[in-house]
Formats: structure tokens, sequence, C-alpha cells
């Protein structure tokens, strides 16, 4: 591909990811299984500029804003002025590929000249840039977030800017850690034990995971550390009867699945039983070749409506253990998913506290006498943390919290990250994706 024709690649991935709210990395996987034309250098280009694009964007809708001219900030205007202020193209050199030849993007308007002129060479970082623009957080979130981190909003913010590393799972229902580590080795894909997780391995670089055969034979799955530590923290054993009651794809549910059988002396997995619930029959769908390629067995798919479901009413307190990894604002996975952070408004998160109470209450009431709720999010907002906790406190009289140093003694074991009544993790505390859960206890 020439460098026009990456250019507009670029352009033309940025606006897919924006129009379809999709993950940067599925939208780009798409496109090149599209164009088995492009070679893997333009992929490492393209690639690179689409995610520096995502993660600058406060700083280029800034400087666009600053120019004082008639343009909106858009994929083509960020991309121009990606160009010019980090790569500090010329004018002369940006006409040269913006030609409309060739696959090339088409030529600048005289307002995208002008444009080109006001914004080469100016500096990525300006004086006058404000905080949330200078660390590239939505500016309505800056009183939740300086309240959470103080002086160290900074080192988090910076964190969440980062390329994620690529943590996988060992399923325990068919490999050990070492026998995963071993097969990755001799892929020539290194690996080093996760810190947290003690079933989990962190890639030292990066490789395609999906054609090895210890993939396809369900050795492992992509799963961030975080999310190993919060399925873990649920406590899953023989016996029970567990319930993940915002299963999505499954991610966790495969975790609870494996750690239940990792805890029966006959590793028999009927010997307790899973309950993966959603809203959503496309996602459950999505996690029947998962279940298959685990080799999973003992797992019920059960379809729920958002509230005041039929289910849940003929089930109270049949459940050891509930997780409720709740849909929330997703700004702890900030770091995979760089657009997601520009999406959400107050009147959005407003929305999504009154459902994240409404399934919370519906999920609990699942649980039996002396059994465990579990809420999770993959949100850094106390709004959507600490203050839910709060209030289903003061709403469900009957759940006390656990100290979650002593829940992370008895279910992962050694000294947890945290204390309390919750477990936060971040990039920068902890090096896994943003979380927070807090184990509740229901007393009677």
């Amino acid at each position: 591909m020439t460098p026009g024709a990456r250019v507009q690649a670029s352009i033309e991935l940025l606006s897919q990811i924006g129009a379809e709210a999709q993950d940067p990395g599925t939208a780009i996987d798409g496109y090149f299984r599209s164009r088995r034309y492009a070679g893997a250098g333009d992929r490492r280009a393209i690639t690179g500029r689409v995610y520096d694009n995502l993660r600058h964007r406060a700083r280029l809708d800034w400087w666009i804003a600053r120019t004082g001219l008639p343009i909106d900030p858009d994929p083509r205007s960020r991309v121009l002025a990606q160009l010019a202020v980090y790569d500090r193209t010329s004018p002369d050199a940006l006409t040269r590929l913006f030609t409309g030849t060739r696959h090339c993007p088409p030529q600048m308007t005289d307002g995208e000249r002008d444009l080109a002129d006001s914004l080469y060479g100016r500096p990525a970082m300006h004086a006058e840039m404000p905080q949330w623009v200078r660390l590239e957080y939505p500016a309505w979130m800056a009183p939740s977030l300086q309240a959470l981190w103080g002086p160290r909003l900074e080192t988090e913010l910076q964190a969440l800017g980062q390329t994620a590393p690529v943590d996988i799972r060992v399923n325990s229902l068919k490999a050990t850690r070492e026998a995963v580590q071993d097969a990755l080795g001799q892929a020539k894909i290194d690996t080093e034990a996760t810190p947290l997780s003690p079933i989990g391995l962190r890639l030292t670089g990066r490789a395609r995971l999906g054609g090895l055969k210890a993939f396809k034979n369900g050795w492992f799955e992509v799963q961030d550390e975080g999310s190993q530590v919060v399925s873990l923290l649920v406590g899953a054993e023989a016996g029970m009867t567990v319930v993940d009651y915002c299963a999505g794809a499954g991610g966790k549910t495969l975790a609870l699945v494996a750690a239940m059988a990792a805890s029966s002396t006959d590793q028999d997995q009927r010997a307790g039983r899973i309950i993966a619930c959603d809203v959503s029959r496309y996602r459950m769908d999505r996690m029947a070749p998962r279940l298959k390629r685990a080799g999973v067995t003992n797992l019920r798919r059960q379809i729920v409506t958002a509230r005041d479901d039929n289910w849940v009413k003929a089930n109270r307190g049949m459940a050891d253990r509930v997780l409720a990894d709740v849909p929330c604002t997703g700004t702890g996975a900030w770091r995979r998913n760089l657009d997601a952070k520009w999406r959400f408004q107050p009147e959005d998160l407003a929305e999504l506290l009154e459902s994240q109470r409404t399934i919370m209450k519906q999920a609990a009431s699942l649980v039996a006498p002396k059994g465990r709720f579990v809420y999770a999010t993959c949100s850094l907002l106390t709004e959507e943390n600490e203050a839910q906790l709060d209030w289903f406190l003061k709403n469900m009289p009957s759940f006390a919290p656990c100290p979650i140093e002593n829940v992370w003694a008895e279910t992962i074991g050694g000294t947890a990250p945290d204390s309390g009544s919750g477990l936060r993790l971040s990039p920068a505390s902890t090096g896994t994706d943003g979380f927070y859960c807090a184990v509740l206890e229901r007393t009677n």
C-alpha cells in the first residue's frame, strides 16, 4: 500500500469505529480480513496510526478548535491534525498524500489546507491545555476522577493510555499453567506468570494466539488478570450452585466452571451447578463455541429480562454464589477500547446507575442464606462502585460486606492488594485493567 492509501485506510477505520461503536481491535481485524493484499508493514502502520489517533483525540480536537477555523473534528480532520502535529508532516507533503488517486484520500479542501498550515510544527502538548485534554479523559468525569485519585491522577490516567498487555487464563479443566507456558514457548511465545492470579500468564510481547493448537484444544482463554481475580473471588466450589448473572460471552463463566472443578476431589464437573444468565440471546449464543472448546458440560444458560423476571422470582434464595459483573461505563478498560471514553455522557451514567441497581436487586434475590453476592464493574468511577455498594447496603439490610482481604485469603491466598469492603484494581496500581469488586454475604 502507498503512504496515501495507508492514511485513507486509517480514516476509514476511525470512521467505522466511531459510527459502529466498535472495539478498535475487532474493527481492525475485520478490515484486514477483507484486504488480504495488505502486508504486515501496512497493518502495523495503519494499526499504529489508528490507536495513536484514538489515544490523542482530546489533544487533536483541542488543536483543531484552537485554529479558529470552521472545521469540525472528525476522523479525517483528526488524521490531518495528527499528521501535522505528531508526525510533523509539512503541508506540501500532505498534499502529496491527499491526492484522491490510487486509494489515497480525496484532495484537501481550502479549509483543510489552512488547517494543515496552522498546525504544522505545533507541539503535541501546550501549556494552555486543560488537565482533561492533557490527560485525555472526558471533562465531565473530572470531579469523580480527581476525588478518587487526587495527586495520583496523572499517574493513573497515563497508565490507562498505555497499550494493555495480553493476559491468558489457563483452563484447569484441561491443562496446568506450566503446560500452557511450555506449549506457548514451543511456539516462540514468551510468557510470565501473572503476579495476582495463580491461573494466569502474561505475554511479554505481541502474538496471534487463535491459530495455536493449545488454544483450539481449550487449554487457555484470553482474559485480563483483573477479570481472572474477580472470578476467583467468587469462591466457586464443588457442590455449590453458582450464578453468573451478567454472563455476556462467558469469560467469567468459564473461569467459574474451572474453579468449581478444581476444588472437586474427583474432578467431576457435575459436583456443582453453574447457571449463566444474560438479557441478550445473541451474547449467550456466542458463548457456545467457547464452552465446547473449554470442555464445559455442567452449565445451564438462562435468558432473563431486565426487570421482574419470572425465572428469578421462581428461584429466590437458591444460589450459594451469585456474580453480577454489571454493565458500566467501562472506564477501567480504556486502554483496550480507547474510543469508548468519548461515547458516554452524564445522562448515560444516570441511566446506567439505575440499571445497575435493578440488576443488583434481582441478582441478590437469588442468594441463599449464608451465600454470597459478588458485585463487580470494570469501571473506575466512584458513582458506579462505592456509591452503589452504599446504596445496596441501605436497601438490602440482609447483606453485609466481607472484608476483601479475608475473601482474598480464602479464595486466592496470600496478601490482597487492597483492604476494606471493596477491591480496586487499575493499570497503575496492579498492572491490570481497572476493576471494582465487593463481596457481600447474606446474613439471614
